[in-house]
């Protein structure tokens, strides 16, 4: 990943041995993050497994992270975060919340679609706003 197109998010791994902070990177095509030790990289949030060759996915657990996503309305962009939170179990559950002027705009999805589930937060926001960047092209 280039360092210069990565972007880097904090946040929490829990599984039932505990939790422990994590770094997710994303380079607009690939997302990785390393959990006690062991690589974990792939195209989306749902489909990390370990960089192993036939690593095993990772499973069992939740990811937690916000980063910030500025929205633009009237031209004028105006800090918001989104909090994100993915079981990861026999399928993939993600939840995405805007925190956004005083209000929160959410989406859960199923089969940890992140693209559908931003798309459902920005079908919330007030009339001509919008998000003023592109977080993943496929993540």
């Amino acid at each position: 990943m280039s360092s210069e197109s990565t972007e880097v998010w904090t946040g929490w791994y829990r599984d039932r041995s505990g939790a422990e902070a994590i770094v997710l990177t994303a380079d607009g095509r690939h997302v990785a993050t390393r959990i006690r030790g062991t690589e974990y990289t792939g195209e989306s949030f749902a489909a990390l497994a370990a960089a192993e060759e036939g690593g095993r996915p990772l499973t069992n657990c939740v990811l937690e992270w916000d980063l910030p996503l500025p929205v633009v309305l009237d031209g004028a962009a105006q800090q918001a975060t989104l909090a994100c939170l993915l079981t990861l179990g026999e399928r993939a559950d993600l939840s995405l919340t805007l925190h956004y002027g005083g209000a929160a705009f959410e989406a859960c999805v199923a089969g940890g679609d992140f693209e559908g589930a931003l798309e459902r937060v920005r079908s919330q926001l007030p009339p001509g706003a919008d998000f003023g960047r592109r977080l993943l092209q496929t993540a």
